[in-house]
């Protein structure tokens, strides 16, 4: 199953085109809804004002709610868009956005507005594809979850069983320990009244993958994988599997996951390797953790070049900007994983 998104953030609609999906499927458009739900922007103080139904409209591939087997496209029209905010700074590249590098990639005929398609927008049909991802996956037992990990130096506890993380998962904000949430979410305001942003992290797990899945070659490596689905996330600049950075404090008797026999399945005491050994799957939970960048749009001054006049300029942004992207990004994380997971298991 291959997807191509389409659209950008202040164009008439954005959407998805997803090739393989098998026929048959019986699409629960209800659970798709749902994780586009937990991914829409203008619910809180916590997100940009920008306000989006985010309805997906099927256009090819189901048929009296079952998938045919041809590609299926869905759109989500885009109805709040206010592109004026983007008129007056349209030559000024903005600082930590993609504006300078598609400038020069496309010779200045990219769409600047909020991004185009360059922005966390384009998540939402991201959203759509996983959600499918999620249901193909179900059918072998396989299951996706995730939490937000930690935000501006305020860390949640750490994953340990596929039913708390499932439950965090599905909060509206979703972390394991609601205390550390509430001090990531005072950290985002405090960013916010500052006329800021904060980054953070986000943790996902993969449940019930089998042993034996990927290659340690180029293009079958398993965290190569996970990792070409998780950068096409916007935002995302860093991706760990297992123990992750902390296997640079640990020596190997800590690192090692000791090996046991239960019920005639090879298990393991812990998973720091996150259940990747030589780029293959080992048959423990696969988790990784993602890093993502503070939001770039902030009401700040900042000093930038106009792009047009190649002369130095300032930078004074206008406009609907979330100071966190992290806790809307879960369910774009859990996407790419499915996806990723989809192509390992050649569904």
């Amino acid at each position: 199953m291959k997807y191509s998104i389409f659209g950008e953030s202040h164009g008439p609609a954005i959407g998805v085109v997803l090739e393989g999906v098998p026929a048959g499927l019986e699409l629960d458009l209800e659970a798709v809804r749902f994780d586009l739900a937990r991914r829409a922007p203008g619910k809180n103080a916590l997100s940009t004002a920008r306000k989006e139904a985010d309805e997906p409209r099927i256009l090819s591939g189901v048929f009296e709610g079952r998938t045919t087997g041809a590609p299926l496209c869905a759109v989500i029209e885009n109805t709040d868009a206010r592109s004026k905010d983007y008129s007056r700074t349209k030559d000024l590249a903005r600082p930590g956005h993609a504006d300078y590098a598609a400038h020069v990639r496309y010779g200045g005929f990219n769409d600047y507005r909020g991004g185009g398609h360059f922005s966390g927008r384009l998540t939402a049909p991201l959203v759509f594809a996983g959600g499918v991802a999620k249901q193909l996956l179900a059918q072998k037992g396989v299951r996706v979850a995730a939490h937000i990990s930690a935000v501006y130096g305020v860390n949640d506890d750490a994953l340990e069983d596929w039913d708390s993380l499932k439950a965090a998962s599905e909060k509206e904000f979703p972390v394991l320990n609601d205390q550390a949430g509430q001090e990531m979410q005072a950290a985002i305001l405090e960013a916010k009244n500052d006329q800021d942003s904060v980054g953070g992290s986000i943790e996902c797990g993969v449940f019930g993958l089998p042993p034996g899945l990927g290659a340690p070659d180029f293009g079958q490596n398993a965290e190569g994988i996970f990792s070409q689905y998780l950068f096409a996330v916007p935002a995302v600049k860093a991706v760990a599997f297992g123990a992750g950075v902390a296997f640079a404090l640990m020596r190997g008797s800590e690192a090692n996951d000791p090996l046991y026999v239960d019920g005639g399945a090879v298990k393991a005491e812990q998973n720091c390797a996150g259940g990747i050994n030589g780029g293959i799957t080992n048959g423990m939970p696969l988790t990784f953790e993602v890093t993502m960048r503070p939001t770039p749009s902030i009401a700040r001054r900042q000093f930038t070049v106009d792009m047009v006049k190649q002369e130095n300029a300032v930078l004074e942004l206008q406009g609907r900007h979330d100071p966190c992207v992290v806790h809307r990004a879960v369910p774009v994380i859990e996407a790419a994983a499915a996806l990723a997971a989809c192509e390992l298991l050649r569904l």
